[in-house]
């Protein structure tokens, strides 16, 4: 059944899932700061929330004329929000609570997207049902949605995973070899799981594809912005001079700080994450948040 989406931002990802929307047989209408145009979102079946996560409430407040109620919104932003500590199905609720937030999220790069390269994606609502729906509505032959009813768990690990790629972007950019990046995202997955479960995640959802598989694409790619971050930090530029050499929204960079104080908040232990937190907010050296990394007790591996 053709329906129309309206895709919110006009960035990398906005144009990727407006091509996948087209694609599926739908109409697409995109709207952007720049181009605001009120006709894209009119009469829309649903709205895709393709913006950068700490400019989602802004965005939000602008549209909020065009949102009708229980109108479902899809959100792909993938972070935690500064001020107020929620992920952005919470901030879709605070700012509009007569809406209806979904995610969409999952180890995609844009790029593989537009060329038709085989990406398989995670769609969660609140129901199986619901889910199902719109999985279905925008899946492609080489654009795979699975569902899931976990939308916290789904959120935790789109966001959980921008932070550690930072971590293996800095450790390839030192120097320090496969293994080290293989150690570094290995227990980077076990903090994200006990963030998880802490947040009310289910262990599965995590263990699929908006956890272990995006954590696994954005800590081995050039193509994310967040490894390549930390990359340039590793290899001795400066936070500001990392950011400015990006081509767009480094996520991972404005969810650290977030992150690492709601670990702090409900007692979770986050070495790796409070690491890079120290590197990126604080500008500690990264020679010596490695050395306080592998100075750590080894413990026992499955806590």
């Amino acid at each position: 059944m053709s329906r129309k989406f309206g895709i919110v931002g006009a960035g990398a990802w906005g144009t990727a899932l407006a091509h996948v929307a087209r694609s599926a047989g739908h109409a697409v209408g995109l709207w952007s700061r720049g181009t605001p145009d009120p006709n894209a979102l009119a009469r829309a079946d649903a709205l895709i929330l393709a913006v950068p996560a700490q400019a989602l409430r802004e965005a939000l407040t602008i549209i909020a004329p065009a949102v009708a109620a229980r109108q479902p919104l899809i959100v792909s932003a993938k972070g935690i929000e500064q001020g107020t500590g929620l992920f952005m199905n919470g901030v879709v609720q605070q700012v509009l609570p007569h809406a209806h937030p979904l995610v969409l999220s999952g180890p995609s790069f844009a790029a593989d997207v537009l060329r038709g390269l085989p990406t398989a994606v995670v769609m969660a609502a609140p129901t199986m049902a619901e889910a199902g729906e719109w999985a279905g509505a925008l899946s492609i032959p080489h654009f795979r949605i699975y569902a899931s009813d976990d939308v916290k768990g789904v959120e935790i690990g789109g966001a959980l995973k921008n932070v550690l790629a930072i971590a293996c972007g800095i450790s390839d950019g030192r120097g320090l070899g496969d293994s080290a990046r293989a150690a570094l995202t290995t227990r980077g997955f076990a903090e994200l799981t006990r963030f998880g479960r802490a947040m009310g995640a289910r262990p599965e959802t995590l263990m699929g594809l908006s956890g272990l598989g995006d954590l696994l694409l954005t800590c081995s790619s050039r193509q994310s912005r967040n490894y390549a971050f930390g990359f340039a930090v590793g290899e001795g530029k400066s936070v500001a001079e990392a950011l400015a050499l990006s081509m767009g929204v480094v996520e991972g960079a404005a969810t650290v700080k977030i992150a690492h104080a709601l670990a702090h908040r409900h007692g979770i232990d986050m070495p790796i994450v409070d690491a890079v937190h120290a590197i990126v907010d604080d500008r500690a050296r990264p020679d010596e948040e490695i050395a306080r990394l592998l100075a750590r007790p080894a413990g026992k591996e499955n806590r």
